[in-house]
């Protein structure tokens, strides 16, 4: 998913949450100075002689700090909503689907609609992360080059691939996983200080005194717990997900084999593999232990001949396609899944 405090990489854009200094202190406690900032109260050794410190040191009691910053609300930016949006939408529609899938045992009926709002949700959730890092689209050549190389344009291609082709179910793994740290890493950051503004730390007053120490509020346990489930997860979770796009790329080889999908896409699949191997260390070590486990598989004596040379000769193949050289450098390219970067903007997908 874009690294960040919370030990991931969930990613790529700043904060939309309005920092102090954009919120006006109201003219009923500073009839004098209308334009006067929270932080320009709390500023210490100001040059200025006009300077308004004087005033508020003596009239400004601790009262009055907590009520200007009971008012001082977060706000989230409309491409940050849009972004959450799509990734609250992917995760529940796609779970919606999974567990329904798994419980039902067929995604036929109207299982259809819950897949296609899946990759719905995450397509929109892409396409702001892409365009706020790359801009509007250009048919440059350095442009096109670029933006192949960021993981968010391979996700948002493989997305629209998965939409427009027939459900195959375990392709939602990775998607919904992203989008669960995406949405708890929003709902820390951006939702909990907007309902609760309490529960956002109050700053240091003036002359770098702490205020006294206040029993921390249900929003705040809150926040702080979901803070914790994200980092001790984060990584388990990434390697739950390369495992899973290991295991999908068998499905959909042995899907081609039997014709239960297109022959496009083990091989569209395979390439996308192959950048996932390069760019993260989670789907290298995936591979690696799952080629462990098979070798040991067909080494055994009670493997049929026949079975251990398809095996040699795909690993083979595998090889040499994993092993050619990317003709176009990594520039840039950020993670995709984080959950540090989640909640900060509109990131996407928590990634290595």
């Amino acid at each position: 998913m874009d690294g960040g405090d919370d030990g991931g990489s969930f990613h790529p854009s700043s904060s939309s949450i309005a920092s102090p200094s954009d919120y006006t202190v109201p003219r009923s406690i500073v009839p004098s100075c209308p334009d006067t900032t929270i932080l320009d109260i709390f500023a210490v050794g100001s040059s200025n002689p006009a300077s308004p410190l004087p005033y508020f040191l003596s009239a400004l009691t601790a009262a009055h700090a907590k009520a200007l910053l009971a008012m001082a609300r977060p706000s989230a930016s409309t491409p940050h909503l849009i972004w959450a949006a799509g990734h609250f939408l992917c995760f529940f529609a796609g779970l919606r689907y999974l567990l329904a899938t798994v419980m039902l045992g067929t995604t036929s009926g109207g299982l259809a609609r819950w897949y296609a709002a899946t990759y719905i949700g995450a397509i929109t959730s892409y396409c702001v992360v892409v365009y706020k890092s790359f801009g509007v689209p250009q048919l440059s050549r350095p442009y096109i080059q670029r933006a192949l190389m960021d993981e968010n344009v391979q996700y948002l291609f493989l997305a629209l691939y998965w939409f427009m082709t027939k459900p195959i179910f375990v392709t939602l793994i990775p998607y919904v996983t992203f989008s669960l740290f995406h949405v708890l890493t929003f709902v820390r950051t951006t939702v909990i200080p907007m309902a609760f503004p309490s529960a956002t730390p109050a700053p240091a007053a003036a002359g770098g005194n702490a205020a006294p120490a206040q029993p921390a509020s249900a929003p705040a346990k809150a926040a702080k717990v979901i803070q914790g489930w994200v980092k001790a997860n984060y990584d388990p979770a990434m390697r739950f997900v390369a495992y899973a796009e290991v295991a999908i790329f068998a499905r959909v080889l042995f899907g081609a084999l039997l014709f239960r999908n297109s022959l496009l896409a083990p091989l569209f699949y395979a390439h996308f593999l192959r950048l996932r191997f390069y760019m993260s260390s989670f789907t290298r070590a995936a591979f690696q232990h799952v080629k462990t486990v098979l070798d040991g598989y067909t080494q055994h004596q009670s493997c049929p001949p026949v079975v251990r040379k398809a095996y040699l000769t795909l690993t083979d193949l595998i090889s040499r396609y994993a092993s050619s050289v990317l003709s176009v450098q990594n520039q840039g390219a950020q993670p995709a899944a984080a959950a540090g970067n989640a909640g900060a903007g509109a990131g996407a997908a928590p990634r290595r």
